[in-house]
């Protein structure tokens, strides 16, 4: 099949998404769900230093962004990490290797994400099995997505605000707390005892970097949005930045608030740091922010693989008919149908755990092939303005994502591994059935 000229502007998709619209979008792709629980994981290896590894979280993950920024305003089409790999290394199967990564790291996010949902939270207001809400509630998000990304992204708007009031109101309940002259201002430069700092902090950082991925998925939507060149640097750092602050005030007031040994135990901790400041604040309340995070989540996650799984199939490395688009709203119903029914399977299977784990794993391979390709895509000259990164910006980016990698367990590889395998299958009848892009197009 013929591919898109990857620095064209014209697109089959809708350009609806504004600069607001797109800070909103990635802001609430990364503050997420992931916060709600992950404080008392941080707090296992860290004490009461749960701050820092936020902090060092936001440094390594500024340094791929910065990729993703060069390369999104360059090439500003549907299919992110995997059309770059493809024009920078010219190989179908690499390009293909990447967006599955992406795609396998996205669909699984999203089921774990829809377990979430169905679980303790929304047990709080009823009783239903697991695997059937978080079935219906996965129909939901697909239905959403396939609407259109206006109605898509004015629903993230929405949810994003309540997302981050949930978390300002912790913050100030603490700060309240604090001048009320209760709680341990102290604990927040204590680590467990016999803890190395720099090893708990690199052990603690690994799991903070799981609350910042979600940047990536905006290469995604680059089709839809306007002026991409202009507004998404912009939209992609703010965006960052701000949820780095919210998150290391967060752990600040957790640590104030409670011990370490308390944050760890509870299943819910900022619902336990909120109740420590014996304000009034009911449970019900938290448990409805976090239920509006964990489905925001899952619908902007929705969208990225939905919108990775189209370009793939424009530029031939997945079947054609996955880029079918609704002629009325403009949207990828194949793609949206065909990872929704993915995340629905994945439910039923999986340790949400090693899932998480599996899923940064993924992800960091995918910002490995994203960094070099900036680099080698540097004699790719285009003809519109574009953004361009310091060139040890990536390098760094790289050595980040290799050290990161290095502290991952053998089962983590080895789960990881099983589905690349997946993948190549995949791709092999994926090259039997389709056509493959055009040389002129790569």
């Amino acid at each position: 099949m013929s591919s898109p000229d990857l620095t064209s502007t014209e697109t089959r998709l809708d350009r609806r998404i504004t600069g607001p619209l797109l800070f909103a979008f990635i802001l609430g792709d990364v503050l997420g769900a992931g916060i709600y629980a992950l404080i008392g994981e941080l707090a296992a290896d860290v004490g009461g230093v749960v701050w820092l590894p936020l902090l060092v979280a936001l440094l390594l993950a500024l340094l791929t962004a910065g990729s993703y920024a060069e390369l999104v305003t360059k090439y500003p089409r549907a299919g992110g990490a995997a059309i770059y790999a493809e024009r920078a290394f010219g190989s179908p199967l690499l390009a293909f290797l990447v967006g599955f990564c992406m795609l396998a790291a996205g669909v699984t996010s999203a089921a774990g994400l829809a377990l979430a949902f169905s679980g303790d939270y929304l047990g709080t207001f009823v009783d239903v099995p697991t695997t059937v809400a978080a079935i219906v509630f996965l129909a939901a998000v697909g239905a959403l997505n396939a609407r259109g990304i206006r109605e898509s992204m004015g629903t993230n708007l929405v949810m994003t605000v309540i997302e981050v009031s949930g978390l300002v109101l912790v913050v100030v309940a603490v700060a309240i707390m604090v001048g009320d002259g209760r709680g341990d201002v102290g604990r927040v430069t204590e680590f467990p005892d016999g803890a190395t700092p720099a090893t708990a902090t690199l052990s603690a950082a690994i799991i903070a970097y799981y609350s910042f991925v979600g940047f990536e998925t905006s290469a995604n939507i680059a089709e839809e949005i306007r002026d991409p060149s202009r507004v998404y640097p912009r939209a992609l750092f703010g965006a960052l930045v701000v949820a780095g602050l919210v998150y290391v005030a967060v752990g600040l007031a957790s640590a104030i608030a409670l011990p370490p040994s308390e944050l760890v135990a509870s299943t819910g901790p900022l619902t336990a740091v909120v109740d420590a400041t014996d304000l009034g604040i009911p449970d019900e309340l938290f448990s409805a922010i976090a239920l509006v995070a964990v489905a925001n989540g899952a619908l902007l996650t929705m969208i990225m693989a939905s919108r990775l799984t189209y370009g793939m199939a424009e530029r031939g490395l997945l079947p054609s008919p996955l880029g079918a688009v609704l002629p009325n709203r403009r949207t990828p119903w194949a793609a949206i149908l065909a990872t929704t029914l993915v995340a629905m399977a994945l439910t039923l299977v999986g340790d949400l755990g090693t899932l998480a784990e599996t899923v940064v794993l993924l992800l960091l391979l995918v910002f490995i092939s994203t960094n070099v390709a900036v680099l080698v895509l540097r004699r790719d000259a285009v003809e519109h303005d574009h953004f361009r990164v310091w060139t040890f910006v990536p390098v760094l980016g790289v050595l980040s994502c290799v050290l990161l990698l290095s502290q991952q367990s053998w089962q983590v590889w080895l789960y990881g591994a099983g589905l690349l395998i997946v993948g190549v299958g995949l791709h092999l009848v994926a090259r039997s059935t389709g056509a493959s892009p055009s040389e002129d197009d790569r």
